[in-house]
């Protein structure tokens, strides 16, 4: 089965387009994990449980993963989402050329989907459009502020630079598992990308912390595909969720603490299906 079509069965069973962003950053941490063998695991694995029931997919960072022991978190992690069937989408943007980018998408033996880069080209994708099985989401039009500085500007055919990124995502699309990053914080761009692409799904980050909308996440973020019952795609929240024990009654009490990430993966559910 293709990640579209797990991650489509995925979204009819939980009736979430839902992706918890996993960035388990060091700094916030409680404590009452401080003293575990793997701290990123040992929270990751609480989050997991209080949200399994809400989410569509997860969606780790690699970059709160970068070392020994955080690649040892990121495999528990994987594993755990796995267990309870979710399928786990690796937030990693790689892309390089030759030999690199071919280790690259070693990262796809464990995760189900991954982000990449498409500065480079093709060529600088292909191990990762060659596992048909996998998901391979194409950084479009970022939900970060700086993202106009490129992705805006205007080529010689008059289309911004992430126009035509999204029209080669729709070439590069031979196996049906491309995917495109489109942020929240951007309505008027979503919206246009999704005309040059009907059918291909999108991670749509910028709903939670950033701010961004969240009607025109679902309206445009989700694609109606001829293999799934329902429309697919991603609306990511990450620290609005896995961080909501923070602003909870009872921030130094665990249930308490983990409770509230169910509690805010709830409501993004609920606030999300009202457009859907």
């Amino acid at each position: 089965m293709s990640f579209f079509e797990t991650l489509a069965a995925r979204i009819e069973s939980t009736d979430s387009v839902v992706s918890v962003g996993l960035d388990p950053d060091p700094s916030r941490l409680p404590e009452f994990v401080a003293d575990a063998d793997l701290p990123r695991w040992a929270f990751n694995r609480r989050v997991i449980d209080a949200t399994h029931e809400h989410a569509a997919c997860y969606k780790p960072n690699a970059a709160f993963y970068e070392d020994a022991d955080g690649w040892r978190a990121l495999r528990e992690t994987i594993a755990y989402a796995h267990g309870k069937d979710v399928p786990v989408l690796l937030d990693a943007k790689r892309a390089d050329i030759g030999n690199t980018t071919r280790q690259y998408a070693a990262a796809l033996d464990d995760a189900d989907a991954i982000t990449v880069n498409p500065y480079l080209g093709r060529d600088s994708l292909q191990p990762f459009l060659d596992r048909a099985e996998k998901g391979v989401f194409v950084l479009c039009r970022t939900s970060n502020p700086g993202g106009s500085d490129l992705q805006d500007l205007e080529l010689a055919s008059g289309e911004p630079l992430y126009e035509r990124v999204a029209a080669l995502a729709d070439v590069w699309n031979g196996n049906g598992n491309v995917g495109l990053v489109v942020g929240a914080t951007a309505p008027e761009e979503l919206a246009e990308v999704r005309e040059i692409v009907p059918e291909i799904p999108f991670l749509v980050p910028g709903v939670g912390a950033q701010g961004g909308d969240a009607e025109a996440a679902v309206e445009h973020g989700l694609a109606t595909r001829p293999d799934a019952a329902v429309d697919v795609g991603l609306v990511n929240s990450s620290r609005g969720i896995i961080f909501a024990g923070e602003e909870s009654t009872r921030p130094g009490d665990e249930a308490t603490y983990f409770g509230a990430a169910g509690d805010a993966a709830k409501r993004l559910k609920k606030r999300l299906n009202r457009h859907r």
